[in-house]
């Protein structure tokens, strides 16, 4: 059964007697195994876009990993797992983003682990091998939404974006969103990255938006 419960502008539920924290940074908090969970950073992506014509501004991946580096500091994890898509393509791979990635571990004090994304295929990162889909305490980690084979497990994916359009017409709203399918114990992450679009779920959905830095449950 599962229960939620706002603290301290998160949003908290328990699954098979494990506390999970949703956080406005866009990441989820297992503290029973101390792993923070983040998904689809899309590094390189500014990168990726200037090769095709398109002028994005480069800071987007410096903003993404100042959070990430912030939030390590703030809960202190164990590991730190990224849910597929850490970056956005080869072409965006540049050398500055190589050197930022491989001090990653150091900076965040703790064990980086990646869990490999659609986006992450074909690339080579030193020191950072994308495994597949893993179960860490209660949880079945994957980049794509999956069904685990355990009946406790709660699978814990990206790849979606999943955002929330509340209101209509002029007033509408699409807001960046965990969302929690009670049926086929899937909770999705929404995308950690900066720069990064996302993907309207349905109302059959629990969902959390995030807005000024709160996580606030939607009706």
């Amino acid at each position: 059964m599962i229960k939620t419960a706002p603290a301290s502008g998160n949003a908290a539920f328990t699954w098979q007697g494990t506390s999970l924290e949703l956080l406005p940074q866009r990441a989820l908090w297992d503290g029973a195994t101390g792993a923070l969970l983040v998904a689809d950073l899309h590094l390189g992506k500014a990168e990726s876009f200037q090769a095709s014509g398109i002028p994005l501004p480069s800071d987007g991946d410096l903003s993404t990993l100042n959070q990430l580096l912030e939030l390590a500091a703030q809960r202190q994890p164990q590991r730190v797992v990224v849910l597929g898509d850490l970056i956005h393509s080869r072409v965006g791979l540049t050398g500055e983003l190589r050197a930022k990635i491989r001090a990653l571990p150091e900076l965040l004090g703790c064990t980086l682990e990646l869990i490999g994304g659609n986006h992450d295929q074909g690339s080579w990162l030193e020191g950072l091998s994308a495994g597949p889909p893993r179960r860490c305490g209660q949880l079945w980690l994957s980049h794509e939404p999956c069904t685990p084979n355990e009946a406790n497990l709660l699978n814990v994916a990206g790849h979606v974006h999943p955002v929330a359009v509340l209101g209509q017409g002029a007033d509408r709203l699409r807001l960046p969103c965990f969302a929690l399918q009670r049926q086929a114990r899937q909770l999705l992450l929404p995308a950690f990255g900066h720069l990064t679009g996302g993907y309207a779920v349905s109302p059959e959905y629990q969902r959390w938006v995030i807005a000024e830095s709160q996580v606030l449950a939607v009706p």
